[in-house]
């Protein structure tokens, strides 16, 4: 898909319906007595204003009042004589450091008074930062991914032998990555238990697309447990989040407006993060759909990276995504949960399995993992399996730097890239790409 373009979701061939969204009830004037009324200098007009008849002004409608009148007294509205002497409620104050916006931002009414009046504006967030100032100190200096030895012997090595193979792999693999696209592809990354370096795969499969591929990339942190795709991303502050997109999100809005929600990634892509680092944020079900079915008309490629299962809106991701990403820590433990997790999800559906792409991740430069025979058992039912080797730069932590990760974690991370997406247009049929 080379330019963002609103599409239809082929599975059901009906545009996306965006639940929760949209305008206010318009008011309704009750109906006006039965009968004419008379007016001090005119004949009888009918109920509700109009013309009279034979021609004149025409009186106005009930409830009516000119601009220019004045204000009548309480006791004239039926009021009390206290709310002569009652004073008016004072301006809520406003926070420090907030925006113009955030400071006459409010919510709507339950019925407005004027349906021709403009919407009273939605609470605008202010922007917090991903690491604390205070923090800056505490990082040091990413090291690079392959150590000085692996890089001199891979330099050498290549000075002396033919790279055509390597070159032929790499060619394929970025073709499987750069497939169109009918529609936009959602890829749910998740894991069986937090630490398995699920967000940090999120964030490689993320820049890994945005790299490769010309329509736009979105990230989206369906985790709002303190997660840490936001700061692997390199996003420096953090503002509007899933909530508050899903309570503005509106279908007629255009690509650009709704970029003006998210982050703007400087590996390329955007960001919606689920929360702004605050602990007990919730993510609930339907602001998760909200959000989804909402976004995918804009961007060719969406990459979710999800709760640990079994929470609500990871298996609810699971089930809606193209495609999804298991990360497994590279220990015997890990591979033995997964497997458990992969026969439960092959019971839910036919298509489950040959749609998901395994993340053998390795935390360790050394484990006493057989990987060959741990491959052989993850793969049983059709889904495929890609290691993610130890990278010093990965285990440091921090901001995702591309020329700091080692040679194998970047072609590692493009063998994932593109399983995914060759699953993610399969429709978990091989060789039948989805519509």
């Amino acid at each position: 898909m080379s330019a963002p373009e609103e599409t239809t979701d082929r599975r059901d061939g009906q545009p996306p319906a965006v639940p929760g969204v949209g305008l206010p009830p318009m008011p309704t004037t009750p109906p006006a007595a039965a009968g004419p009324r008379t007016t001090p200098s005119g004949p009888a007009v009918p109920a509700g204003g109009g013309v009279p008849p034979g021609g004149g002004v025409p009186a106005p409608p009930p409830g009516f009042t000119p601009l220019d009148a004045e204000p009548a007294a309480p006791e004239a509205r039926g009021g009390t004589p206290e709310e002569v002497t009652r004073p008016s409620a004072p301006a809520a104050p406003t926070a420090p450091g907030a925006s113009a916006a955030a400071s006459v931002a409010g919510t709507y009414p339950a019925t407005p008074v004027n349906a021709f009046a403009p919407a009273p504006p939605v609470s605008v967030p202010v922007s917090v930062p991903v690491t604390a100032p205070e923090m800056a100190d505490v990082a040091r200096r990413s090291p690079h991914g392959d150590t000085v030895p692996r890089r001199t012997a891979r330099t050498l090595r290549r000075l002396v032998s033919s790279v055509a193979r390597e070159t032929a792999v790499a060619t394929e693999t970025a073709r499987a990555i750069q497939q169109p696209l009918t529609s936009c592809r959602q890829i749910a990354v998740t894991s069986i238990r937090g630490g398995a370096g699920k967000s940090t795969v999120a964030a490689l499969l993320s820049l890994t697309y945005a790299h490769y591929r010309n329509d736009p990339v979105l990230t989206v942190e369906a985790d709002p447990a303190l997660g840490t795709l936001p700061g692997r991303l390199g996003a420096v502050e953090v503002r509007w989040t899933c909530q508050d997109l899903a309570r503005i999100v509106q279908p007629s809005m255009r690509l650009t407006d709704i970029t003006g929600y998210l982050v703007r990634l400087a590996g390329g892509g955007w960001l919606l993060p689920a929360s702004q680092g605050s602990v007990g944020a919730k993510l609930d079900i339907e602001t998760y759909r909200t959000v989804m079915t909402s976004l995918r008309n804009y961007f060719g490629t969406t990459v979710v990276d999800c709760e640990t299962l079994p929470a609500e809106v990871a298996r609810a991701a699971l089930i809606t995504t193209h495609a999804r990403v298991l990360v497994t820590p590279a220990t015997v433990e890990g591979v033995a949960a997964t497997r458990s997790v992969l026969d439960w999800m092959g019971g839910l559906h036919t298509s489950m399995l040959p749609t998901t792409v395994v993340a053998l991740a390795h935390a360790v430069p050394d484990t006493a993992l057989d990987e060959a025979k741990a491959v052989e058992r993850l793969g049983v039912g059709g889904p495929a399996v890609v290691s993610i080797p130890y990278d010093r730069h990965l285990a440091a932590g921090g901001a995702i730097q591309t020329e700091l990760l080692g040679e194998h974690t970047r072609e590692a991370a493009a063998r994932l890239a593109a399983a995914c997406m060759a699953r993610a247009n399969s429709g978990g049929q091989t060789g039948r790409p989805r519509a």
